[in-house]
């Protein structure tokens, strides 16, 4: 009895310390009263429009990649939605409030007062970035994306839609789905890429592949 006590007590004083350093984190990152426009466009840029990365990416790589690229593309969208759909459980148990919902801070991006650990638009860079990593063809891409990750967090810690843990909760999200989906691949995305996506591809884009206009 005396064990968990003194266990509980210690863990209260590290949740303690960890809210400390959340908000002086926090602090050091969100936008001052005087932030000039250009940094504020800029932080705007780095937190909605680099995203626009990840569409643009599976979009030209499934027309103008072939199977090495067209397959760690699929591989990489499949865990980004299991890493979507943890993070909307951990959105729904545990729903922790964004910094302009306390409030604290400045908030320049307007936002629903949504569940805000993790940010999701972080664990979708995070984890179609990791996953690339795991294949040969897309390493370079998937370390690409993972410098691109780095402003996209702090665009929207600056904005005030996000504290750092938001952004910690993607960071320890997004590898392990990566991982785990890369250890499945043999079980069902290989199969799902030869059985259902790639012949869907070859059907509805037979005509473009014929004229070379997209790679097959």
């Amino acid at each position: 009895m005396l064990y968990l006590l003194l266990t509980s007590h210690y863990f209260l004083y590290a949740l303690d310390d960890m809210d400390a350093l959340n908000l002086a984190l926090f602090e050091l990152l969100n936008a001052s009263p005087e932030a000039p426009s250009w940094l504020i466009m800029l932080a705007h840029a780095c937190a909605s429009d680099i995203i626009l990365a990840i569409p643009a990416l599976l979009v030209v790589g499934w027309l103008r990649g072939d199977a090495r690229v067209k397959q760690p593309l699929l591989e990489a969208f499949i865990a980004t939605l299991a890493a979507l759909t943890v993070s909307w459980a951990i959105g729904t148990l545990w729903p922790t409030p964004r910094p302009f919902m306390v409030p604290i801070g400045e908030h320049l991006q307007a936002h629903a007062p949504t569940p805000a650990f993790p940010s999701n638009h972080l664990t979708i860079m995070l984890t179609m970035a990791f996953s690339l990593t795991l294949h040969d063809a897309t390493r370079r891409i998937g370390h690409v994306l993972l410098l691109l990750a780095l402003p996209v967090a702090w665009g929207r810690i600056f904005l005030g839609v996000h504290f750092p843990q938001d952004m910690i909760g993607a960071l320890l999200l997004a590898p392990v789905i990566a991982a785990l989906t890369g250890l499945s691949r043999a079980w069902w995305v290989t199969p799902f890429y030869d059985r259902v996506a790639y012949r869907w591809y070859a059907r509805l884009f037979a005509p473009l592949i014929v004229r070379g206009w997209v790679k097959p």
